[in-house]
């Protein structure tokens, strides 16, 4: 699986508009990262992607949270076990 993680990682970072991308597990722990991400923001994302699970009346709903900035956004959203963090640049 790691070498298809990387792999994937690689793959969404041949994207000019993407700058960061970050996977982790349930615990906040670092599966791969690339570009702007690093290790050191795997336990906010994994809090964040939990915290809006936890607005949401659905417990089926996974709702992706969208961080805003003049400088880029940043989508985080969790996939079964896995947390992905996506870092886009503004347009």
């Amino acid at each position: 699986m790691e070498s298809t993680l990387e792999q994937h990682l690689d793959d969404t970072m041949k994207n000019p508009a993407i700058v960061g991308v970050l996977c982790t597990d349930e615990q906040g722990h670092n599966l791969g990262c690339r570009g702007s991400l690093s290790d050191e923001h795997g336990g906010v994302v994994s809090v964040l992607s939990k915290q809006a699970a936890a607005l949401t009346r659905d417990p089926t709903d996974a709702p992706t949270v969208c961080l805003e900035s003049d400088s880029g956004t940043i989508l985080v959203r969790t996939h079964g076990t896995i947390t992905v963090a996506v870092h886009k640049m503004a347009s």
